[in-house]
């Protein structure tokens, strides 16, 4: 996935982070259910700043994330996120993460549309579009999800759920998937170029997900399952043979867990900042 340039018209808000400790692996590097978090606050922040008080709800769908290189412990992270393309009813939010040397990671997620409390996709409506669509361009993009199923000699290991992996929606959180593949790369001695992850269904309390993987040529795939529904799946690109660390085995799993019943600036950024366009 190539980088996508802002947009030369229309909103993009820009916020920025500092890389803590409670975001990164041993090693320093950022890690991917941290980034993921740093996706939300920065959508979240954005549709504060502009003012919408919005109608519906909104389902994250799928992400892509494509990187340069990963930020370490202490580094600040500049964020600009905008709307990069649309659908009946669904959205594309486009964030890039950059640091004092230029852009490392970028993210393109689809949002759907969601009635409240049904939970049912929705039209994106007049207020969205006033807002979202002049940085869209006039961009499509399907909901479509594209990811193979898991291998079929079945396996796996169980992945538990925490009480705080549950968000305010009652389900578990979009970043915290990602810390399946977290788990995954502890066994691996390089983090991948690439990172995709779709979202089949909620995973809800009382679930007991298993997680399996694969490994061919250049990916690792990843599956979170109940019973034989996916509930998840990640693709992991390396540009290169996988190789696995030699002080921890590949995929070992997590402890016992119980289970649960702007727009563009150029000087340095600060939070909260945009421009109208």
């Amino acid at each position: 996935m190539e980088f996508a340039p802002d947009p030369q018209h229309g909103r993009v808000f820009i916020t920025a982070r500092v890389v803590r400790s409670t975001d990164v692996t041993p090693s320093g590097r950022l890690r991917f259910d941290a980034f993921a978090r740093y996706l939300q606050d920065a959508a979240e922040d954005d549709l504060a700043d502009a003012g919408w008080d919005e109608p519906c709800g909104w389902l994250l769908r799928r992400c892509e994330v494509a990187v340069r290189d990963y930020p370490g412990f202490g580094q600040r992270a500049g964020l600009r996120t905008f709307c990069s393309a649309t659908g009946p009813r669904w959205a594309e939010r486009t964030t890039t993460l950059s640091g004092p040397a230029g852009d490392l990671m970028q993210a393109r997620a689809v949002w759907v549309a969601v009635t409240r409390p049904e939970g049912r996709p929705c039209p994106l409506g007049a207020a969205f579009h006033r807002l979202y669509r002049p940085s869209a361009g006039g961009r499509l993009v399907s909901a479509r999800l594209s990811h193979p199923g898991p291998p079929q000699d079945g396996g796996g290991q169980p992945w538990p759920l925490r009480a705080t992996d549950i968000d305010a929606a009652g389900h578990v959180n979009n970043s915290v998937h990602w810390a399946a593949v977290e788990d995954i790369l502890a066994g691996l001695a390089r983090p991948p170029a690439a990172a995709e992850l779709e979202y089949h269904r909620a995973i809800l309390p009382g679930q007991r997900p298993r997680m399996v993987t694969s490994n061919a040529h250049d990916q690792v795939g990843v599956w979170l399952l109940d019973g034989e529904h996916r509930l998840a799946s990640a693709r992991l690109t390396f540009g290169g043979k996988i190789t696995p660390r030699q002080d921890r085995p590949a995929g070992r799993p997590r402890g016992p867990r119980p289970a649960v019943s702007s727009c563009r600036r150029r000087h340095q950024p600060r939070a909260g900042s945009h421009q109208g366009g």
